[in-house]
């Protein structure tokens, strides 16, 4: 049921936004059955459905993210589809920004913006990599 749920929100945009709250707690769904976890199915629409709805969901991106570690693949790779959405709804904001520094930005706020989003990425990855680096040794 609460499957169906994360599905049936994923399917409609705006309507469904006052309830990405719900769905976002089916991100720690762990029910089991007969000793499968079947909330792993759970977790993984709640991922689709939460990358769905863009800025509206963006929130959740945390929750979302932790399951980037999550011991089952097909949440893991929805966690991921869900996150490469997110980044991909913010293109536009990448877009504006390097509009404006080939036309005006005397500030240098636009130049500062995408130093930071590319400078926050460059960090998480290194982070990402050091970790896997102690998890080998």
């Amino acid at each position: 049921v609460r499957k169906a749920a994360c599905e049936a929100v994923g399917k409609h945009s705006e309507a469904a936004a006052p309830h990405l709250e719900a769905i976002a707690k089916c991100l720690s769904d762990r029910e089991t059955e007969y000793g499968k976890d079947v909330g792993s199915l759970v977790r993984a629409a709640a991922c689709e459905a939460l990358g769905k709805h863009g800025e509206a969901a963006e929130p959740h991106q945390g929750g979302v993210a932790k399951l980037l570690q999550d011991r089952d693949p097909d949440v893991r790779k929805a966690a991921y589809k869900a996150l490469k959405s997110q980044i991909e709804a913010r293109g536009n904001l990448v877009t504006a920004a390097v509009e404006a520094i080939g036309t005006y930005d005397p500030d240098g706020f636009a130049r500062k913006l995408l130093h930071e989003i590319g400078q926050a990425g460059t960090v998480a990855v290194h982070g990402v990599g050091a970790a896997g680096a102690a998890l080998h040794t």
